[in-house]
């Protein structure tokens, strides 16, 4: 995909890089919403801290001052389900709004993002729209506008909805240019009540998505400075928004805006197509999705580093954040101390034997070690064929993926 011949006399390469029409950024840029023109807005929040802080109240206010009538979809869970999609869709066939404004973490703004595509297309199917760039063409019907209150995801500009499917066990990412949001509405102050917690694994989430995005198959010169000054803002601010700096924290919602940018057009790896197969795999509790990305980046690192390409990128990377080291083996290296320098700074654990209750680090992993070993094969198989396998610069055996996830698992040294 995005590849094609444009000519015979040769080679031309042809690519696509794909934004919101607006973005707004800065502190009260919520205001914006007043400035929408249509008659009916539905907003999709999640489990209620836009509400106890105030932000949905005013998002609902604006809207109203723009002329619209407002009705609330609420209570959209972390790692959204199909259901909760099908709920929302049916919920907007009734209103029939022409703004469907998604705010919160990416949960609620992924759902918004799918319930957008069967508000419009009732007769579509979960299962039509899995398969990479197949959604029918949307905005029949409405337009959509993203708020996050979280600096991770980067939903709000981004091809990407993650969705569950619990009774398979399975997180999809969805993908399609379509859902890209149509207005960005990117207000640091709604980043400033993120718990600790939340602050460290949406920042790593960030740091993944832009290196990923570096090292990716469909990099290109215009993802390429996105993703490196998104991860030296990461790396600069992160620790700082962790201990409470707002001016760090601002700093990070932006970074992981650029993030998003960059990898909604570079697209991403298999630090990604990990996460996704085994968020909800285990019965002991689901693996946080950025904590999930912290702890096998490093591990992806080092296994991509056997291919030139990957490796001579990632030691960019290295330099351009200041890293140590005369050879590209030794900076790839110096990044992934880094890497896990900092997740030992965010109280992150370095592998999944040590993933306590909500991502900290723990003496026992609630992740039962025999549940892991017995859906190995499966969750590898399921890993290599996620949308984000095909980008990553070394294309995994199922043999490999098996000894990566074990790695991920034992906090093991990669050596293949």
């Amino acid at each position: 995909m995005l590849r094609k011949l444009v000519y015979t006399g040769g080679i031309c390469i042809m690519g696509r890089f794909t934004l919101p029409r607006d973005l707004y950024h800065g502190t009260g840029s919520l205001e914006t919403l007043k400035t929408l023109t249509g008659k009916k807005a539905i907003v999709v929040v999640g489990g209620g801290s836009m509400k106890r802080f105030g932000f949905l109240d005013k998002a609902v206010a604006y809207l109203k001052e723009a002329g619209m009538e407002v009705e609330l979809f609420e209570g959209v869970e972390p790692d959204p389900s199909v259901e909760t999609v099908m709920k929302g869709a049916e919920a907007m066939r009734k209103f029939q709004p022409d703004w469907i404004v998604a705010m919160g973490g990416g949960s609620p703004i992924d759902a918004a993002k799918a319930m957008w595509v069967f508000y419009e297309y009732p007769d579509t199917t979960f299962e039509e729209i899995i398969t990479p760039f197949s959604f029918p063409t949307l905005r029949t019907k409405a337009k959509f506008c993203a708020i996050p209150s979280t600096s991770g995801t980067a939903t709000e500009v981004t091809a990407f909805s993650v969705i569950t499917d619990y009774h398979k066990g399975i997180k999809y990412p969805l993908a399609d240019f379509n859902i890209t949001p149509d207005v960005a509405i990117v207000d640091p102050e709604l980043a400033e009540t993120m718990p600790k917690k939340l602050v460290a694994h949406t920042g790593m989430d960030a740091m993944t998505h832009a290196i990923e995005a570096y090292v990716s198959t469909l990099h290109c010169n215009y993802t390429d400075p996105l993703a490196l000054h998104a991860i030296k803002m990461i790396h600069n601010n992160l620790k700082k928004s962790y201990d409470g700096d707002m001016e760090a924290r601002a700093a990070m919602h932006d970074a992981q805006c650029l993030a998003g940018m960059a990898f909604s057009n570079a697209l991403l790896g298999i630090v990604h197509s990990m996460a996704h197969k085994t968020g909800a795999a285990y019965t002991g509790d689901h693996i946080i999705h950025g904590c999930a990305n912290a702890m096998y980046l490093p591990k992806v690192i080092k296994y991509n580093s056997k291919n030139e390409e990957a490796a001579n990128r990632y030691a960019e990377i290295a330099s351009f954040i200041g890293l140590s080291g005369a050879t590209t083996e030794e900076k790839v290296d110096s990044l992934i101390a880094e890497l896990r320098s900092m997740n030992d700074q965010l109280d992150i654990p370095q592998g999944i034997k040590n993933y306590g209750k909500s991502g900290v680090k723990a003496d026992t992993s609630i992740i039962d070690e025999k549940e892991f070993l017995e859906k190995l094969p499966e969750v590898a198989k399921n890993a290599i064929a996620d949308a984000c396998t095909g980008s990553n610069p070394r294309q995994p055996s199922q043999e490999e993926m098996e000894k990566l996830l074990k790695a991920c698992y034992y906090d093991t040294e990669i050596d293949f």
